[in-house]
């Protein structure tokens, strides 16, 4: 599933189009394609893994999911995964196999913008204040919690735990002040590290642990468990993460 810096990256490729009228709409999302052609497309905002092309009264969602992929100017996958393709006068925008939503843009007021771990809008307060009300919940599952960590997905989760030392099967209301705060902080700035390296191409060879069978600190063997309600992968390491 792609992750919110993935998302990002997908905003800076389509942005060209914002200010564009839509001439046409067409895929086998089950949407009303109708109402699309003619509105203009005034923004594109993102919020973790959702991205919404706000036109007018209306706002589409995307959202990726597991699969989901997108192109610009050329259709690059079969018609029976094409979501949704929108055609304006400078090009065309294409998303597969995706979850497509038209929805009232009213909707965006009900949006927590503060819990996009990659915004401005970032409050790092509001978020140690959800993860206080949740004490017996495991920390590979809170970091998972899209209502917390909007944009955080399986890959920073197993990053952020190993960077901080804490086993991914700790309880939220077990970790030291210390550790709470780091959980935190690590969740933005490895989005920020994502963000960078997916951009210049070299995220995997700064995986630590995800995917990985030795641990680069002590040298011993990860573990590999799905583990929380997620039910996730984890990657982890038995010695240098501590259980709390």
């Amino acid at each position: 599933m792609p992750e919110g810096p993935s998302i990002l990256i997908m905003k800076e490729s389509i942005v060209k189009f914002a200010g564009e009228k839509i001439i046409s709409a067409n895929g086998n999302a089950k949407i009303d394609m109708e109402k699309i052609p003619g509105l203009t497309l005034e923004e594109i905002k993102t919020y973790g893994k959702q991205t919404y092309l706000v036109c007018g009264e209306f706002t589409i969602r995307i959202h990726l999911l597991m699969f989901g992929s997108y192109s610009v100017d050329e259709q690059t996958k079969p018609d029976q995964r094409l979501r949704l393709h929108l055609q304006f006068k400078s090009g065309d925008l294409y998303f597969y196999t995706c979850s497509v939503k038209l929805l009232d843009r009213e909707v965006l007021k009900e949006i927590d913008w503060n819990a996009d771990v990659l915004s401005d809008d970032w409050k790092p307060l509001k978020a140690r204040k959800k993860l206080k009300a949740i004490p017996d919940a495991l920390v590979c599952d809170v970091l998972l919690d899209q209502n917390i960590f909007s944009g955080v997905g399986n890959i920073i989760k197993n990053e952020v735990l190993f960077r901080i030392g804490v086993h991914p099967e700790s309880k939220v209301g077990n970790l030291p002040p210390a550790k709470l705060s780091a959980l935190i902080k690590e969740a933005r700035d490895y989005s920020f590290d994502f963000l960078k390296w997916k951009k210049e191409y070299v995220l995997k060879k700064h995986w630590l642990v995800h995917t990985k069978r030795i641990c680069p600190k002590c040298g011993g063997t990860l573990t590999k468990k799905h583990l929380g309600i997620t039910n996730r992968r984890s990657f982890y390491c038995e010695k240098d993460q501590k259980l709390y």
